[in-house]
């Protein structure tokens, strides 16, 4: 008779996932050269380019506190394997919302574990920079944001964070995408207005966002492949959108959900019922959080101050997900002109202290990103290398697809230790029964 597998206990997990065994990681064919052939990159590029292979290679396996992270493999594992989907949810900054990073990671996990569609993606175009690789998405010129970095008014932002608004008739928003079946998130309120659901130029369905003031959401069911939906307002009345949702019945979803210029502390000002409400319909497997860059040049944070906030932030996550795990990425390396010269940004030491010290007080894993990089004061050669921006902050789209590979990899190193513990848990235990 087969024997189900075993769930090994959270004790075992962080004894054996504590020392870091080199797996195989599987990633997706290497993308086609997108900069000059080597024979026209200049000497000091190449030099930079070799500084830069030689930091990530040396590296690699830094992900610290991998044990927290069993409660995804498990779900990885069981349930990728079984047909079923994972989500997987990054909050961040810019670093977020340009989604290049964020882009990269999931076509990684998308090749060895199957396509579960975009998952939640913010409605219309809510911001200067802010797009989803994976399902374009765009509106007219009359619906107003709220939220974003500052996350005024009432907190109902719904998961990304931002609402968008209009009261006026014949406003738009569309999203083209791949997906079984689409949500869309709103908020029901008193007077609310009334839209409805196109599939291209094929009607689906209205619906009225009046009644009693509440999150909402409706659900279709689709045809199987590309749509292009577009959802219209069909009177002068107010409407409030959060996000569309688009799932397949299996694989993961990686949902990118930065918000250019935004601090950790943004989401202790979202609605705490709302995320919670938010949290359970997702059901992530893994909740990333990618924060910092903004914080180090931020005199109002003292290391302190920034410890207890970013602890909070933690705690709020595991209280409205507590399946999930919960993965901090720490800043990069960044850097500032200070006429007439560049000098690194002091203040990025204590923040990776401080969020390196709220994971082991809260069970989640953290991953160095500046560490991973290169170290202290890196960024310079990143840019000589075309892969850090001039702004000595951010990276190009080659530079951060170097990023997602160093993660993907440490994370799928962290993966394979875990099945092959598992597996070795599950023979002891079978040759235990047999020889009773």
């Amino acid at each position: 008779m087969l024997r189900a597998p075993i769930l090994l206990s959270s004790s075992a997990v962080f004894i054996l996932l504590s020392t870091s065994l080199t797996g195989n990681s599987v990633t997706k064919p290497a993308p086609k050269r997108s900069g000059p052939p080597p024979s026209q990159i200049n000497p000091q590029r190449a030099a930079a380019l070799r500084k830069v292979a030689q930091w990530l290679k040396n590296s690699a396996g830094t992900l610290e506190q991998p044990e927290a992270l069993a409660p995804f493999f498990e779900r990885l594992y069981r349930e990728t394997s079984s047909g079923a989907a994972v989500h997987i949810l990054h909050f961040g900054d810019s670093h977020t919302a340009a989604d290049w990073w964020t882009a990269d990671l999931r076509d990684l996990f998308q090749h060895r574990f199957g396509n579960g569609g975009s998952g939640f993606s913010l409605a219309g175009h809510p911001f200067k920079g802010y797009r989803r690789t994976d399902a374009p998405s765009g509106g007219t010129m009359l619906w107003q944001s709220e939220g974003l970095r500052s996350a005024d008014r009432d907190g109902y932002f719904g998961l990304g964070g931002i609402s968008i608004s209009t009261e006026s008739a014949g406003q738009s928003v569309f999203l083209e995408t791949d997906c079984d079946r689409i949500e869309i998130s709103y908020m029901r309120h008193p007077g609310g207005g009334t839209v409805a659901l196109f599939d291209r130029d094929q009607p689906l369905r209205e619906f009225s966002t009046d009644g009693e003031l509440a999150p909402s959401l409706i659900s279709y069911e689709t045809t199987p492949g590309p749509h292009r939906f577009v959802l219209k307002t069909l009177d002068s009345r107010l409407v409030r959108l959060f996000g569309w949702i688009v799932d397949k019945p299996g694989g993961v979803t990686y949902e990118a959900l930065g918000i250019n210029g935004a601090e950790a502390s943004i989401i202790l000002r979202w609605n705490e019922s709302m995320l919670a409400a938010d949290m359970r319909r997702r059901n992530p497997g893994l909740i990333v959080l990618a924060y910092g860059t903004n914080e180090s040049t931020d005199s109002l944070w003292k290391p302190e101050s920034y410890r207890e906030m970013f602890s909070s932030v933690l705690r709020r996550l595991h209280s409205v997900a507590p399946a999930a795990s919960v993965l901090v990425v720490g800043p990069g390396d960044r850097w500032i002109h200070d006429h007439p010269v560049w000098r690194v940004v002091p203040g990025v030491d204590w923040v990776i202290d401080a969020q390196r010290q709220a994971c082991r007080e809260n069970g989640c894993a953290f991953w160095d990103l500046r560490q991973r990089t290169g170290g202290k004061g890196v960024m310079p050669d990143w840019f000589t290398a075309g892969l850090a921006q001039p702004d000595h902050a951010h990276f190009t789209f080659d530079g951060y697809k170097r990023l997602a590979s160093a993660l993907f990899d440490d994370l799928m190193s962290q993966y394979d230790t875990y099945k092959k513990t598992r597996l070795e848990a599950n023979q002891s235990h079978g040759s235990a029964e047999k020889n009773r």
